[in-house]
């Protein structure tokens, strides 16, 4: 057996050499880039946000002209309506 040192390449490469860094992701009207998963994510997020910002701030006045079952409805419509915008725009 020899002790000579085998024949490798140098650890440092050339900046030339090295393929560039490609940003996976989306960019939209979000600041920073997301995938579908955490377009998603944010979505949920808003739903419970505005259900119980709903139920806080505008269920209780708002029982006078609707009954009680739809006042939670419109909530969730215009989560559902938020949703489809960060998905498809975010």
């Amino acid at each position: 057996m020899t002790d000579k040192p085998a024949n490798r390449e140098p650890m440092d490469t050339p900046a030339a050499l090295v393929p560039p860094v490609r940003k996976t992701g989306r960019k939209g009207f979000l600041p920073f880039a997301t995938n579908l998963w955490d377009r998603f994510f944010i979505s949920m997020v808003c739903l419970v946000a505005i259900h119980l910002l709903w139920l806080r701030f505008v269920e209780q006045p708002l029982q006078k002209f609707l009954p009680h079952p739809f006042a939670l409805l419109v909530a969730t419509v215009i989560s559902v309506i938020l949703g489809f915008f960060i998905m498809t725009r975010g």
